[in-house]
């Protein structure tokens, strides 16, 4: 089957090359995003792959039908930037990749959790130029903290064994989680005004569109620490900028952003940003933002090519495993 694989960069051309088969996988990489303006690129192609920030909206779907593509592959586990009702209208299967590597944005939400506590990437900075004073980079202790983990699904779960494993009281929301014994289980409201720190692991939806926005913020405790390596969407990256500025967000650390399909995945080193939220939020010396690689270990990278090949394959003898299909009825 013709594969067009959109968006991709060289270390995603090893990767699946290294696990397609020639007799089988014919794959076109496109550095291009998938979007309106893209849709001529999609020529004589069974089906395409796209990541987080292409953008698959009612007019793309509809696109690629007229072009006879009819099948969407995600390597990704979330599917928001697809527009699921129009796929439907048009018969279009979706897949994509559920679980990659919950450990690797565990341990990424990990390190943004330990950095910005002992404040590393300023220490980082301070050593390089023989800076070795340590005012202002002071942290605390991890032991006896409570951590609220938004979400309990694979990465939630990873990470509310990690904060266990470091002696933390651990509050866990979610809605549709079977409680674990090991944890304590509370409503969203609790856990905020609980916790010293919050991590998000729940997906993008409209419900969950800026769970944290400024009534938040309001009810969490002073000083709080935020993390966010799920979607960034579910910041409302504004009444972010306002709990830094008083204090009440102590410390923030992303690997997502609400507007990151214009910034990451590419260089942007010699531009002028023109995101003012986003350089707003750089000037901060608590904030760590890194671009959206929470995902990115050689063991996760295999996890999606092969998932993505084997969901391409599922589709041409109709055997996509059903936990890797995405439907309608998700965006209820």
């Amino acid at each position: 089957m013709r594969l067009l694989v959109f968006g991709t960069h060289a270390y995603e051309k090893d990767v699946f090359l290294k696990h397609a088969d020639p007799q089988k996988h014919d794959l076109v990489f496109l550095e291009a995003r998938l979007s309106a303006g893209t849709l001529p690129l999609v020529r004589d192609a069974d089906a395409v792959c796209i990541f987080v920030n292409d953008k698959v909206d009612a007019e793309v779907i509809a696109g690629l039908h007229e072009r006879g593509v009819r099948l969407i592959l995600l390597r990704c586990a979330g599917f928001n930037q697809v527009d699921l009702k129009a796929a439907d209208r048009h018969g279009m299967t979706i897949a994509r990749v559920p679980e990659y590597s919950p450990y690797a944005v565990a341990e990424h939400t990990l390190a943004l959790m330990l950095s910005l506590n002992r404040r590393l990437h300023r220490a980082w900075l301070r050593t390089r130029e023989f800076n070795f004073n340590l005012g202002g980079l002071m942290g605390f202790d991890f032991h006896g903290k409570t951590v609220g983990v938004v979400g309990f699904g694979r990465i939630g779960q990873c990470v509310a064994r990690m904060m266990n494993g470091l002696g933390c009281r651990v509050l866990v929301s979610d809605p549709v989680a079977d409680p674990d014994p090991a944890y304590t289980f509370t409503s969203f409201d609790e856990l905020i005004r609980a916790t010293d720190v919050i991590t998000l692991h729940c997906p993008l939806t409209p419900t969950t569109h800026h769970l944290i926005d400024a009534d938040a913020f309001a009810a969490m405790k002073q000083g709080v620490m935020l993390i966010n390596t799920s979607r960034g969407g579910l910041v409302d990256t504004v009444a972010a900028i306002q709990a830094l500025k008083t204090g009440k967000l102590g410390y923030l650390g992303l690997d997502v952003y609400e507007e990151e399909a214009d910034l990451f995945f590419q260089d942007l080193s010699d531009r002028v940003i023109p995101d003012d939220v986003f350089a707003r939020l750089m000037t901060f010396p608590n904030v760590l933002i890194t671009a959206h690689q929470a995902f990115f270990t050689a063991e996760a990278m295999d996890r999606i090519a092969t998932t993505t090949l084997t969901n391409l394959d599922g589709f041409a003898d109709n055997s996509i495993n059903p936990q890797n299909l995405v439907h309608g009825e998700h965006h209820a």
